[in-house]
């Protein structure tokens, strides 16, 4: 911004004369700077040796461009766009990049008018107060572009992380987890310890993605007070690592019961597995844990809970055959006496083979018990007193039933 020609002496004057203390001036905004903030130290020595490289830069570009002696060809902002995407890459909250920057116009302007009273006799004070506008606009407009630069950096930044991010969670799902260096940039960049017990949760996506509906809203929300947690979202599914807040084996209920309560649709969870080296491990286990729920209802189930299902989910292509091989003729029942027969035999191997107890809860006669039993070994083969036939039935009884061909 051009200076008034009027005013322009006594700036021109003064910038010249305090250029020669420049390192002067420049030791003393950095001293002022760290007095008051404490940020500088936290982040490093190499941070407060820039600062007082940039307070001497910032300072001497400022008094130039006051004195009107900037070439015309230079951009008064460079410097000031620079520092801030600097700082930004540096991690220096914005509001304390504002605040140093501020001190800067503070000091120059006290020390403008110092110079006027203590070398010049006062002779510029009036004109000071002519300029002072003027001057305070300079420092306000190149605050303006600190702050666009900072947080376009801050902007570019936060895409790049997002992005490394992004590939850290794909690799570990991918199995690189196993890498050591793979597992140490992975914890770092996501600030889990290297070697934490895990869980991991997989929501799959209504229609594999293609649709707007979210299978678990608000999955960090509804794990808070038992667990931290990070989410992936991926083409089919959504994914989630979780830290439990005590021990993984103790937290795995109440997380499943957090996650079921916003589940709108299969969630499946893993059992814990130690550091992120096991992520795709415990991924595998939880994608199998949602497929054995059924699709379209809102519900959380740990793979512990659902093993027999996940056998099965596992070996689709032999579900047919061991709902044949169990079952036999009784699958060629008509339906009605079908899902009787089979409702008899799970009622039975609820209540650990005893037909009194199976009897009660299906609201008949021991007596008929026994006859369904005696037909559904005659059509079967089975016999319900070998354990190895009580297994394969009761394996048959959690298949779906449409598998079978």
């Amino acid at each position: 911004m051009a200076v008034p020609l009027t005013t322009g002496s006594t700036l021109t004057v003064l910038c010249r004369a305090l250029l020669e203390e420049v390192d002067d001036l420049a030791d003393r905004l950095t001293a002022r700077i760290l007095e008051r903030e404490d940020v500088y130290g936290a982040l490093g020595v190499p941070v407060r040796d820039d600062l007082r490289a940039t307070c001497r830069a910032s300072l001497e570009r400022l008094l130039t461009q006051l004195a009107g002696d900037l070439p015309p060809d230079v951009d008064a902002g460079a410097l000031t766009v620079d520092t801030g995407r600097r700082r930004a890459r540096q991690g220096v909250p914005l509001e304390v990049v504002l605040r140093a920057y501020r001190q800067c116009g503070r000091l120059v302007w006290e020390r403008m008018r110092a110079v006027s009273r203590t070398r010049f006799a006062g002779a510029h004070d009036a004109e000071l107060l002519v300029v002072a506008d003027d001057v305070w606009r300079i420092l306000d407009a190149s605050s303006d572009r600190l702050v666009d630069a900072y947080r376009r950096e801050e902007s570019r930044l936060r895409g790049l992380e997002l992005g490394r991010r992004w590939a850290v969670l794909e690799g570990l799902l991918g199995g690189r987890g196993r890498e050591p260096a793979m597992a140490r940039d992975a914890a770092r960049l996501l600030d889990v310890p290297e070697d934490a017990e895990v869980l991991c949760v997989v929501a799959p996506t209504p229609d594999g993605g293609d649709g707007d509906d979210d299978p678990l809203p608000a999955p960090a929300e509804a794990l808070a007070g038992v667990a931290t947690s990070i989410w992936h979202a991926r083409s089919a599914e959504v994914v989630g690592i979780v830290l439990p807040t005590e021990d993984a084996v103790v937290a795995l209920p109440a997380v499943v019961d957090a996650l079921a309560r916003r589940a709108a649709g299969p969630v499946g969870v893993s059992p814990p597995v130690r550091g992120l080296g096991r992520l795709d491990l415990a991924h595998r286990w939880a994608r199998l844990a949602a497929r054995t729920l059924p699709a379209g209802t809102g519900a959380a189930a740990s793979l512990d809970d659902r093993l027999p299902e996940a056998l099965l989910a596992e070996s689709a292509d032999l579900v047919p055959r061991l709902r044949r091989a169990a079952l036999g003729g009784l699958l060629d029942l008509p339906p009605r006496e079908r899902h009787t027969l089979l409702g008899t035999l799970r009622a039975v191997l609820d209540a650990d083979g005893s037909p009194s107890r199976a009897a009660g809860v299906l609201y008949c006669h021991r007596n008929t018990v026994m006859y369904r039993l005696a037909r559904l070994e005659s059509l079967t083969g089975r016999c319900l007193a070998d354990a190895r036939d009580r297994l394969l039935l009761a394996l048959a009884l959690v298949a779906p039933e449409d598998e079978e061909g």
